[in-house]
């Protein structure tokens, strides 16, 4: 999403970052919803997901909205952004935080995927495909191929919550066989013609690709992909992802991401050193410890594990 953003990737005919801000946003969504969707179909207490989910999200997001809200916001902008609605008709996001408009859909996301859990056994998150594909529905009937609504963009979380459903056994075995069987780059190709803005009619299959992307890296993990996934480097940006997710469009939106095209991109290698450093410092001094106070917190509260709603 970085290099979507802040990079020029070329040449400009072939619309690379669009197709790359799409191919991020779908492969985030789909991990997210598979990662929620996991945890809440393994039987973690609604009680103790959303404590840790708030205890996660809501310190950074809301410092950032302050400092925007600070710098040139309104009071409309602020409340909206505080509660995760400002991307919601009429949209309410700040300069430099018109990126947050994905938070809200997540937080979303996790409000009503924790109300479907509500129904006895969890038997609530077999609603997952209807959705899913009820949401898809509408998103072709208002022609709506991209978009930063909820309900025309949450299909994206609901496929990867698929296939958390499918990795916990909820559909039986057959569906980790069929999916183990995509080989990865099989996957990527499909992803990339379903997120380029010429794809046509199969930017409404973005959802789908993405999550096939995270259920063949799931499904079919080889020593190579293991490797790739569990380096230093590669631990290491998935710990201070969520704050360079928040922190680069902020930043962006500063003097470090001013200027005409060759001022502003010999100011690059500045504003991603300072994003990575805000990221390293917000991670490790403001979000991980708060987040190690929620899980001791919550561990002391969890009682028994509930029996999952697995057929």
């Amino acid at each position: 999403m970085l290099g979507a953003h802040l990079l020029p990737l070329g040449p400009k005919a072939l619309q690379l970052n669009a197709t790359a801000g799409l191919m991020g946003m779908a492969l985030f969504f789909a991990l997210s919803g598979f990662l929620i969707v996991r945890f809440l179909a393994e039987g973690m207490p609604v009680s103790t997901f959303a404590v840790r989910r708030l205890a996660r999200i809501v310190p950074l997001a809301w410092t950032g909205v302050a400092c925007l809200w600070l710098w040139h916001g309104t009071n409309a902008e602020l409340l909206a952004n505080l509660l995760f609605v400002s991307n919601l008709p009429p949209a309410h996001l700040f300069i430099g935080g018109e990126h947050l408009w994905s938070l809200c859909v997540e937080v979303q996301f996790y409000a009503a995927v924790a109300l479907l859990c509500l129904v006895p056994s969890r038997k609530g998150l077999y609603a997952i495909p209807a959705l899913c594909v009820g949401i898809t529905l509408l998103r072709i009937s208002d022609d709506q191929p991209v978009s930063i609504v909820t309900w025309h963009r949450v299909d994206e979380i609901l496929a990867g919550g698929l296939v958390a459903l499918a990795y916990c056994g909820w559909f039986g075995s057959n569906p980790k066989t069929w999916l183990g069987r995509v080989p990865i780059p099989v996957a990527l190709c499909i992803l990339i013609l379903c997120s380029h803005p010429a794809g046509g009619s199969l930017l409404y299959l973005r959802p789908y690709a993405g999550a096939l992307v995270v259920a063949s890296a799931i499904f079919r993990l080889d020593k190579l992909s293991e490797r790739l996934l569990t380096n230093p480097a590669a631990r290491y940006i998935a710990e201070v992802s969520y704050a360079l997710y928040v922190v680069h469009g902020i930043l962006a939106a500063t003097w470090l991401g001013s200027g005409d095209t060759i001022h502003k991109y010999l100011k690059r290698p500045l504003l991603f050193s300072a994003t990575f450093a805000l990221a390293h410092l917000s991670t490790f001094y403001l979000e991980k410890p708060i987040t190690r106070l929620a899980k001791r917190f919550t561990d002391r509260k969890r009682g028994p594990p509930l029996v999952s709603g697995r057929a």
